[in-house]
Protein backbone atom coordinates (compact mmCIF):
# COMPACT_ATOMS: atom_id res chain seq x y z
CA UNK A 1 0.00 0.00 0.00
CA UNK A 2 1.30 3.31 -1.00
CA UNK A 3 -0.17 6.38 0.07
CA UNK A 4 0.09 9.98 -1.24
CA UNK A 5 -0.28 12.90 1.30
CA UNK A 6 -1.50 15.49 -0.88
CA UNK A 7 -1.30 19.08 1.28
CA UNK A 8 -3.10 21.38 -0.22
CA UNK A 9 -3.41 25.18 0.07
CA UNK A 10 -4.36 28.41 -1.35
CA UNK A 11 -0.96 29.26 -3.10
CA UNK A 12 0.10 33.11 -3.78
CA UNK A 13 2.39 34.89 -6.14
CA UNK A 14 6.59 34.25 -6.09
CA UNK A 15 6.28 38.06 -7.13
CA UNK A 16 4.86 41.30 -7.92
CA UNK A 17 4.79 40.24 -11.79
CA UNK A 18 2.57 36.80 -10.71
CA UNK A 19 0.00 39.33 -9.03
CA UNK A 20 -2.44 39.92 -11.66
CA UNK A 21 -2.84 36.34 -12.82
CA UNK A 22 -3.18 35.26 -9.83
CA UNK A 23 -5.90 37.50 -8.38
CA UNK A 24 -7.63 36.69 -12.14
CA UNK A 25 -7.14 33.15 -10.88
CA UNK A 26 -8.79 34.16 -7.50
CA UNK A 27 -11.40 35.75 -9.51
CA UNK A 28 -13.09 32.84 -11.92
CA UNK A 29 -10.61 33.91 -14.83
CA UNK A 30 -11.71 37.54 -14.56
CA UNK A 31 -9.21 40.70 -14.85
CA UNK A 32 -9.55 42.85 -11.48
CA UNK A 33 -9.89 46.47 -12.24
CA UNK A 34 -6.75 48.64 -11.96
CA UNK A 35 -7.64 49.92 -7.98
CA UNK A 36 -8.49 46.65 -7.38
CA UNK A 37 -4.63 45.22 -8.88
CA UNK A 38 -3.14 48.49 -7.35
CA UNK A 39 -4.71 47.82 -3.54
CA UNK A 40 -3.50 44.11 -3.91
CA UNK A 41 -0.16 45.27 -5.06
CA UNK A 42 0.89 47.72 -2.40
CA UNK A 43 -0.07 45.32 -0.07
CA UNK A 44 2.26 42.96 -1.15
CA UNK A 45 4.65 45.02 -1.80
CA UNK A 46 4.44 45.78 1.84
CA UNK A 47 5.22 42.67 2.92
CA UNK A 48 8.58 42.26 0.47
CA UNK A 49 7.19 41.37 -3.01
CA UNK A 50 5.90 38.13 -2.81
CA UNK A 51 3.69 35.44 -0.66
CA UNK A 52 5.80 33.29 1.78
CA UNK A 53 3.26 30.66 1.06
CA UNK A 54 4.24 28.52 -1.47
CA UNK A 55 7.68 27.86 0.09
CA UNK A 56 6.22 27.54 3.49
CA UNK A 57 3.69 24.80 2.25
CA UNK A 58 6.81 23.07 0.28
CA UNK A 59 8.46 22.94 3.32
CA UNK A 60 5.71 22.03 5.31
CA UNK A 61 5.36 18.97 3.13
CA UNK A 62 8.77 18.18 3.09
CA UNK A 63 9.31 17.76 6.97
CA UNK A 64 5.70 16.05 6.73
CA UNK A 65 7.06 13.33 4.09
CA UNK A 66 10.14 13.07 6.70
CA UNK A 67 8.53 12.33 9.27
CA UNK A 68 6.22 9.76 7.78
CA UNK A 69 8.78 8.01 6.62
CA UNK A 70 10.75 7.60 9.64
CA UNK A 71 7.51 6.26 11.09
CA UNK A 72 6.64 4.05 8.28
CA UNK A 73 9.26 3.66 5.75
CA UNK A 74 8.51 3.30 2.26
CA UNK A 75 4.45 3.97 2.64
CA UNK A 76 4.15 7.79 2.37
CA UNK A 77 4.97 10.29 -0.36
CA UNK A 78 4.10 14.22 0.50
CA UNK A 79 2.70 16.43 -2.21
CA UNK A 80 2.07 20.20 -2.68
CA UNK A 81 -1.26 21.13 -4.90
CA UNK A 82 -2.66 24.75 -4.43
CA UNK A 83 -5.87 26.21 -5.13
CA UNK A 84 -5.17 29.33 -7.54
CA UNK A 85 -1.75 29.20 -7.86
CA UNK A 86 1.03 26.70 -9.29
CA UNK A 87 1.48 23.74 -8.63
CA UNK A 88 -2.57 23.63 -8.59
CA UNK A 89 -4.03 20.81 -7.21
CA UNK A 90 -4.76 19.35 -10.76
CA UNK A 91 -0.59 19.38 -11.65
CA UNK A 92 -0.21 17.70 -8.09
CA UNK A 93 -2.68 15.13 -8.88
CA UNK A 94 -1.36 14.11 -12.49
CA UNK A 95 2.03 13.75 -10.64
CA UNK A 96 0.35 11.38 -7.70
CA UNK A 97 -0.90 9.13 -11.03
CA UNK A 98 2.46 9.08 -13.08
CA UNK A 99 3.61 7.70 -9.59
CA UNK A 100 0.80 4.83 -8.98
CA UNK A 101 -0.15 5.64 -5.58
CA UNK A 102 -2.63 3.46 -3.95
CA UNK A 103 -4.80 5.76 -2.18
CA UNK A 104 -4.93 9.63 -1.45
CA UNK A 105 -5.11 11.80 1.72
CA UNK A 106 -6.40 15.20 0.97
CA UNK A 107 -4.91 17.24 4.02
CA UNK A 108 -5.86 21.14 3.58
CA UNK A 109 -3.78 22.96 5.46
CA UNK A 110 -6.31 24.60 7.38
CA UNK A 111 -7.72 23.35 10.49
CA UNK A 112 -11.32 23.97 10.36
CA UNK A 113 -14.38 22.88 7.78
CA UNK A 114 -16.31 25.32 5.76
CA UNK A 115 -18.03 23.93 2.12
CA UNK A 116 -16.00 26.91 0.42
CA UNK A 117 -12.57 26.32 1.56
CA UNK A 118 -12.13 22.52 2.48
CA UNK A 119 -15.13 21.59 0.06
CA UNK A 120 -13.86 23.41 -2.84
CA UNK A 121 -9.86 21.85 -2.26
CA UNK A 122 -12.17 18.14 -1.90
CA UNK A 123 -14.12 19.29 -5.36
CA UNK A 124 -10.53 20.06 -7.04
CA UNK A 125 -8.92 17.15 -6.22
CA UNK A 126 -11.77 14.68 -7.04
CA UNK A 127 -12.22 16.84 -10.40
CA UNK A 128 -8.43 16.11 -11.17
CA UNK A 129 -8.69 12.55 -10.30
CA UNK A 130 -12.19 11.94 -12.57
CA UNK A 131 -9.77 13.90 -15.59
CA UNK A 132 -6.69 11.58 -15.31
CA UNK A 133 -8.55 8.74 -15.03
CA UNK A 134 -6.79 7.25 -11.76
CA UNK A 135 -7.85 4.37 -9.56
CA UNK A 136 -6.42 5.65 -6.61
CA UNK A 137 -9.10 6.26 -3.65
CA UNK A 138 -9.48 9.37 -1.85
CA UNK A 139 -9.51 9.75 2.07
CA UNK A 140 -10.10 13.90 3.02
CA UNK A 141 -9.47 15.20 6.37
CA UNK A 142 -12.31 17.36 6.12
CA UNK A 143 -10.93 19.01 9.44
CA UNK A 144 -8.46 18.66 12.45
CA UNK A 145 -9.08 21.96 15.11
CA UNK A 146 -10.07 19.55 17.66
CA UNK A 147 -6.83 17.21 17.52
CA UNK A 148 -5.36 17.16 20.90
CA UNK A 149 -1.87 17.81 19.41
CA UNK A 150 -2.62 21.02 17.68
CA UNK A 151 -4.99 22.08 20.53
CA UNK A 152 -1.95 21.90 22.85
CA UNK A 153 0.43 23.13 20.29
CA UNK A 154 -2.29 26.77 19.71
CA UNK A 155 -2.28 26.74 23.35
CA UNK A 156 1.57 26.71 23.91
CA UNK A 157 2.26 29.13 21.22
CA UNK A 158 -0.58 31.73 23.12
CA UNK A 159 1.13 30.91 26.03
CA UNK A 160 4.27 32.41 24.23
CA UNK A 161 2.73 35.24 23.12
CA UNK A 162 1.05 36.55 26.40
CA UNK A 163 4.44 36.11 28.41
CA UNK A 164 4.78 38.21 31.24
CA UNK A 165 1.18 39.46 30.36
CA UNK A 166 -1.76 37.90 33.05
CA UNK A 167 -4.84 36.61 31.03
CA UNK A 168 -7.25 37.49 33.43
CA UNK A 169 -6.30 41.24 33.54
CA UNK A 170 -9.49 42.86 32.32
CA UNK A 171 -6.89 45.34 30.74
CA UNK A 172 -5.65 42.19 28.57
CA UNK A 173 -7.61 40.22 25.76
CA UNK A 174 -6.61 37.84 23.78
CA UNK A 175 -8.65 37.69 20.17
CA UNK A 176 -9.07 34.72 18.26
CA UNK A 177 -9.13 34.88 14.68
CA UNK A 178 -10.05 33.52 10.79
CA UNK A 179 -10.47 34.24 7.77
CA UNK A 180 -14.15 35.79 7.43
CA UNK A 181 -16.58 33.88 4.97
CA UNK A 182 -19.76 35.22 3.18
CA UNK A 183 -22.59 35.31 6.13
CA UNK A 184 -24.53 33.56 3.24
CA UNK A 185 -22.90 30.32 4.85
CA UNK A 186 -24.77 30.28 7.94
CA UNK A 187 -28.30 30.02 5.93
CA UNK A 188 -26.76 26.74 4.50
CA UNK A 189 -26.12 25.35 7.60
CA UNK A 190 -22.30 25.89 7.25
CA UNK A 191 -20.08 24.54 10.14
CA UNK A 192 -17.35 26.97 9.84
CA UNK A 193 -18.15 29.63 12.62
CA UNK A 194 -19.40 26.94 15.10
CA UNK A 195 -15.91 24.67 14.74
CA UNK A 196 -14.13 28.22 15.12
CA UNK A 197 -15.97 28.65 18.21
CA UNK A 198 -15.31 25.81 19.62
CA UNK A 199 -11.20 25.77 18.76
CA UNK A 200 -11.01 29.06 20.22
CA UNK A 201 -12.50 27.64 23.46
CA UNK A 202 -10.64 24.45 23.74
CA UNK A 203 -7.42 26.35 23.12
CA UNK A 204 -8.34 29.17 25.28
CA UNK A 205 -8.70 26.26 28.27
CA UNK A 206 -5.44 24.92 27.21
CA UNK A 207 -4.11 27.80 27.78
CA UNK A 208 -5.71 28.88 30.59
CA UNK A 209 -7.19 31.97 29.61
CA UNK A 210 -10.27 33.10 30.87
CA UNK A 211 -11.44 35.67 29.23
CA UNK A 212 -11.38 35.77 25.37
CA UNK A 213 -13.16 37.05 22.22
CA UNK A 214 -13.03 35.78 18.62
CA UNK A 215 -13.11 37.73 15.55
CA UNK A 216 -13.07 37.94 12.05
CA UNK A 217 -10.41 39.30 9.43
CA UNK A 218 -9.51 39.83 5.91
CA UNK A 219 -12.93 40.19 4.54
CA UNK A 220 -13.21 40.77 0.68
CA UNK A 221 -15.13 43.45 -0.66
CA UNK A 222 -17.64 41.39 -2.87
CA UNK A 223 -21.27 42.62 -3.05
CA UNK A 224 -22.55 40.93 -0.24
CA UNK A 225 -22.24 40.45 3.99
CA UNK A 226 -19.60 38.77 5.63
CA UNK A 227 -19.34 37.63 9.21
CA UNK A 228 -17.88 39.63 11.69
CA UNK A 229 -17.10 41.00 13.86
CA UNK A 230 -13.75 42.11 12.31
CA UNK A 231 -10.81 42.54 14.29
CA UNK A 232 -10.79 45.66 13.93
CA UNK A 233 -13.99 47.14 15.38
CA UNK A 234 -12.78 44.71 17.62
CA UNK A 235 -10.03 46.21 18.67
CA UNK A 236 -11.96 49.36 18.42
CA UNK A 237 -14.44 48.30 20.84
CA UNK A 238 -12.22 46.84 23.85
CA UNK A 239 -9.83 50.07 23.28
CA UNK A 240 -12.88 52.18 23.98
CA UNK A 241 -13.61 49.73 26.89
CA UNK A 242 -10.22 51.05 28.80
CA UNK A 243 -8.07 47.64 27.09
CA UNK A 244 -4.29 48.25 27.07
CA UNK A 245 -2.38 44.74 25.86
CA UNK A 246 -4.14 42.47 23.11
CA UNK A 247 -2.87 39.45 21.60
CA UNK A 248 -4.15 37.71 18.47
CA UNK A 249 -3.96 34.29 17.55
CA UNK A 250 -4.69 33.35 14.03
CA UNK A 251 -5.87 30.05 14.75
CA UNK A 252 -7.51 30.03 10.58
CA UNK A 253 -3.61 30.48 9.43
CA UNK A 254 -1.31 27.88 9.43
CA UNK A 255 1.60 30.03 7.97
CA UNK A 256 2.47 33.10 7.07
CA UNK A 257 1.04 35.30 4.37
CA UNK A 258 -0.38 37.65 3.21
CA UNK A 259 -3.73 37.74 5.71
CA UNK A 260 -1.29 37.37 8.54
CA UNK A 261 1.47 39.66 7.32
CA UNK A 262 -0.44 42.33 6.41
CA UNK A 263 -4.02 42.36 7.50
CA UNK A 264 -2.66 41.77 10.79
CA UNK A 265 1.28 42.72 11.55
CA UNK A 266 0.68 46.05 9.21
CA UNK A 267 -2.71 47.37 9.36
CA UNK A 268 -3.94 45.89 12.99
CA UNK A 269 -0.91 46.77 14.36
CA UNK A 270 -1.12 50.25 13.07
CA UNK A 271 -4.87 50.80 14.60
CA UNK A 272 -3.77 49.17 18.02
CA UNK A 273 -1.08 51.87 17.76
CA UNK A 274 -3.53 54.31 17.44
CA UNK A 275 -5.66 53.53 20.17
CA UNK A 276 -2.95 52.59 22.84
CA UNK A 277 -3.40 49.13 22.68
CA UNK A 278 -0.33 47.32 22.86
CA UNK A 279 -0.87 44.04 20.58
CA UNK A 280 0.87 41.32 19.73
CA UNK A 281 0.46 37.87 17.57
CA UNK A 282 1.18 34.47 18.27
CA UNK A 283 3.80 33.20 15.97
CA UNK A 284 2.62 30.97 12.78
CA UNK A 285 2.71 27.27 13.20
CA UNK A 286 5.10 27.06 9.66
CA UNK A 287 7.22 24.67 9.90
CA UNK A 288 8.20 24.27 13.12
CA UNK A 289 9.13 20.76 14.26
CA UNK A 290 6.06 20.46 16.89
CA UNK A 291 3.44 21.32 14.46
CA UNK A 292 4.66 18.96 11.98
CA UNK A 293 4.30 16.37 14.50
CA UNK A 294 0.55 17.45 14.89
CA UNK A 295 0.07 16.84 11.09
CA UNK A 296 2.03 13.68 10.83
CA UNK A 297 -0.24 12.64 13.67
CA UNK A 298 -3.23 13.56 12.04
CA UNK A 299 -2.35 11.64 8.77
CA UNK A 300 -1.77 8.42 10.23
CA UNK A 301 -4.89 8.58 12.10
CA UNK A 302 -6.45 8.37 8.59
CA UNK A 303 -3.66 6.27 6.84
CA UNK A 304 -4.78 3.58 9.34
CA UNK A 305 -1.44 4.62 11.51
CA UNK A 306 2.44 3.87 11.12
Amino acid sequence: MTTAVLCMAYGGPNSLEEVEDYYTDIRGGRRPSAESLADLMSRYEAIGGLSPLPDITRRQAAALGEVLEAASPGRYRTHVGMKHWHPFVGEAVQDIAAEGADEVIGLVLAPHYSKMSIGGYEQRLRAAKAATGATFSVEMVPYWYDDEGFVAFAAENLRAALGDWDPADSATRVFFSAHSLPERILAEGDPYKDQLLDSSRLIAEAAGVPDWEFAFQSQSHTGEPWLGPDVLTSLDAFAAAGGKRAVVSPIGFVADHLEVLFDLDIEAAEQATKLGVDLRRTTSPNDDPRFIQVLAGVVQKRGGGA
